[in-house]
């Protein structure tokens, strides 16, 4: 991802795993909607989308605050730095320039990436959230299955007498 450029054009830009972010990162630590990044007059604003893995401006973690010129902000395990658009000193390294393919990243990219990395999903800080109407939904299902089921029989017992 070293290199890998979003220009803030517009007044909202949306960042996160799913395809549907103006600015996509393919990386699990990243939320699906991770944070959003807002242009308010000369200031720069990133609002956080209560992401699991939280999201920082210079290892300070936030909800919302303003990002400026150098700061580094932090998504999960991406970090990337707001630059502004004046040409880089030439103390600086330049870069790697990646570009942004319109057609998105494919699963056999992400699994090649992931085998490369060294990030641990099961690592200790981070959890799987649950899906508690799933749940609910599921046990209400079965409860009435067997309810059924026992009205069925009842009523076939009856019968046969």
């Amino acid at each position: 991802m070293t290199g890998r450029l979003c220009e803030l054009k517009v007044d909202k830009t949306t960042i996160g795993r799913s395809d549907d972010n103006v600015f996509q990162i393919a990386d699990p630590s990243v939320s699906s909607h991770h944070c959003e990044v807002l242009l308010r007059g000369s200031d720069v604003v990133v609002r956080d989308l209560n992401s699991t893995n939280g999201t920082y401006i210079n290892g300070k973690e936030t909800k919302e605050d303003v990002l400026k010129p150098g700061q580094i902000l932090r998504l999960g395990q991406i970090e990337m730095r707001l630059e502004t658009g004046a040409p880089a000193s030439s103390t600086k390294q330049q870069l790697d320039r990646t570009r942004v393919i319109p057609g998105g990243v494919s699963t056999t990219d992400l699994d090649q990436a992931h085998r490369g990395g060294t990030f641990d999903t099961k690592a200790a800080g981070f959890s799987k959230r649950t899906n508690k109407v799933n749940q609910i939904f599921v046990i209400a299902g079965v409860i009435f299955a067997l309810v059924i089921g026992i009205l069925l029989l009842y009523i076939f017992s009856t019968i046969r007498k």
